[in-house]
């Protein structure tokens, strides 16, 4: 255990996925310093010091780093602290990326006319109070294709997000009502549908050193269709980009990351390719993905992000570069998740699924009540593949839903 007189770290939310980087930083001799709302986080069970307190209160997360004397902050994997540790950072003069940027990052309303006013690729998109009404949301769509994508501006993981191929008064309104119930700042975004040229999401994480990419993790999601296809499932390495479609994906962000004054750390990425080959900017988010993204990564490039997210937010360095396509082999996880709400009874894995699986790491125990994926947080453990080639992955991928059986009753 790290000396209390130690140099300290604050971490901004002690989820499932957090703990990796609090038992990272112990382990690195740092006294971490936990703040979360809920009282059953897992991560107060690993932290020096824990605080039952919002992560979205910015003054009371001031006032813990400042009575702790922590020399760094990180919100590790999670969108909605990100701004908080940039104005903790900020007003402590610690390691951090501007708040000015972050905010941009952290809200899709932001981040739409950032690019639209820098002229980065965007999508026609209107602005609406959660409260809107049916008559406001038709006014905001007209000149605008369908489908049409409704979403709270600061949620993530899927939550709220509803595709509408037709603008009927009960299907917006269902779907006005469901993503009001995940605004947390009263608004959200309609915007035009990009139909898909390249057939999946282009998904993964970056690294930023000195305001320049050092790591290149783009990846591909997995999408489950029985479940409406929002929501990612996984994300398999190679990404299947052509080198074309690669240098694109990279110019996009290598230009974003600079107009935005990015100094350093791992950001989310997910584009989408248009059907004329343009990519677009779904999300940049200043933070480290979830399910396990980092990890995985690590396993593919060597490198150990979590530590690497760690030592940066504590004015460190360390050793940092991966061009994205020289490792080896082929890589996949795979979340697994229920179609239907019930008790989950255990998952049931084919022998020629256990032949590629290095690690599972499971969330839910059998005999609870689960929902149907309807978000991230729906997930009830992820699954860790590794194949000799890219056409091995694939083969198996495209049967991933006879050889993964959920039981639930």
């Amino acid at each position: 255990m790290a000396k209390p007189d130690g140099p300290s770290i604050l971490l901004l939310g002690g989820s499932r996925h957090q703990v990796p980087a609090i038992e990272t930083a112990k382990r690195l001799g740092y006294r971490t310093v936990l703040c979360d709302y809920l009282p059953d986080n897992p991560g107060q069970f690993s932290a020096d010091v824990f605080y039952q307190l919002s992560t979205t209160d910015r003054r009371a997360m001031l006032r813990v780093a400042q009575d702790e004397g922590v020399s760094g902050v990180l919100a590790f994997g999670t969108d909605v602290a990100a701004a908080t540790a940039a104005y903790v950072g900020e007003s402590l003069d610690l390691p951090t990326n501007p708040l000015a940027a972050v905010e941009v990052l952290s809200e899709k309303h932001l981040f739409r006319a950032y690019l639209a006013d820098h002229g980065f690729p965007c999508p026609r998109h209107a602005r609406l109070a959660a409260s809107a009404s049916v008559d406001e949301l038709l006014r905001a769509a007209e000149g605008m294709r369908l489908p049409v994508v409704l979403k709270p501006t600061d949620s993530s993981g899927s939550k709220g997000v509803h595709v509408l191929r037709s603008l009927s008064p009960s299907l917006v309104a269902d779907a006005l009502a469901d993503a009001a119930g995940f605004s947390r700042n009263g608004l959200l975004l309609l915007e035009e549908y990009i139909e898909a040229g390249f057939p999946r999401v282009v998904g993964g994480d970056v690294f930023v050193v000195d305001g320049t990419v050092r790591f290149w993790g783009l990846m591909s999601c997995l999408r489950d269709r029985g479940i409406g296809g929002l929501v990612p499932v996984g994300e398999r390495w190679p990404s299947g980009l052509a080198p074309a479609q690669l240098d694109a994906a990279k110019a996009q962000i290598k230009a974003l990351v600079t107009s935005l004054g990015v100094r350093f750390g791992e950001m989310n990425v997910e584009i989408i390719f248009d059907r004329h080959d343009v990519p677009h900017f779904l999300e940049l988010a200043a933070r480290a993905g979830g399910n396990m993204l980092p990890n995985q990564l690590s396993d593919i490039a060597g490198v150990d992000l979590v530590e690497a997210n760690v030592r940066f937010a504590m004015g460190e360095t360390m050793e940092l570069s991966f061009d994205g396509v020289s490792a080896p082999g082929a890589y996949a996880t795979y979340m697994l998740h229920a179609q239907r709400p019930g008790i989950y009874r255990g998952v049931e894995l084919s022998s020629e699924l256990l032949a590629h699986l290095y690690r599972r790491v499971d969330y839910v125990a059998e005999g609870s009540h689960v929902g149907a994926l309807g978000d991230a947080s729906k997930a009830l453990g992820v699954l860790f593949l590794r194949f000799s080639s890219t056409a091995e992955m694939e083969g198996l991928l495209d049967r991933i839903g006879e050889l993964v059986l959920v039981h639930i009753d």
